[in-house]
């Protein structure tokens, strides 16, 4: 294990601690406070974040918002062009989620989401489960983290480097399968047991490191 860049992370932790809490809390806010459709809102920017960028993401939503409950895959292409990278496949990914939604739970979504029992089986419906079109175990595992759902380790670039960096794994590329996700996720669990820091909290601080912001 790098000792230098563990001492550095626990310093940063210190500094940041507040901030990380403060955004932990916002996230648990949206699906207590929040309606479907704004819980629909963070899903969608998850299936905009995946990949591309977080920051990509946000501008996404954001050139959506207004139309993201009416519009047809046309209008949202329209919409995301010069804003995401593509434009055309997250329109469609978004609207085939948004009308199974529809036509399957009444978009009762935040029913669906109590209803899915157990942390594993929330996070193996959104990564596999046909109506849900554009996400896999990262973007899961970011979306219910979005929502206040902890205990899932969002295993993008920036964090797979880190944890290689700190000589948690040994190969930062990306897991394939389900398997593999979950035996990263497990050793991430482990580090932040090691560092004394809670699971979320060191996960949105890790990523901070890497990006310079404590965004989502």
């Amino acid at each position: 294990m790098n000792e230098d860049l563990v001492l550095r992370l626990k310093s940063s932790y210190a500094a940041k601690q507040k901030l990380i809490r403060h955004r932990l809390g916002e996230f648990r806010n949206t699906f207590e406070r929040g309606d479907d459709v704004r819980i629909f809102e963070e899903l969608a920017f998850c299936i905009f974040a995946a990949g591309a960028s977080a920051r990509m993401a946000v501008k996404s939503v954001e050139s959506v918002k207004v139309v993201l409950m009416s519009a047809g895959s046309r209008e949202l292409s329209r919409r995301l062009k010069g804003v995401h990278r593509f434009p055309n496949s997250r329109a469609n990914y978004v609207l085939h989620t948004r009308e199974w939604l529809r036509k399957d739970y009444d978009f009762r979504l935040k029913d669906l989401i109590l209803y899915l029992n157990g942390p594993l089986k929330r996070r193996d419906f959104f990564a596999n489960y046909k109506g849900i079109k554009g996400i896999g175990y990262k973007e899961a595992s970011h979306f219910l983290r979005n929502i206040g759902f902890g205990g899932y380790a969002i295993l993008d670039k920036h964090i797979l480097k880190s944890l290689h960096e700190l000589g948690i794994i040994d190969d930062p590329r990306p897991p394939t399968t389900r398997s593999a996700y979950m035996s990263i996720e497990k050793e991430f669990k482990r580090f932040a047991k090691y560092m004394q820091i809670d699971f979320d909290e060191l996960d949105l601080l890790m990523w901070s490191e890497r990006t310079g912001e404590i965004l989502k």
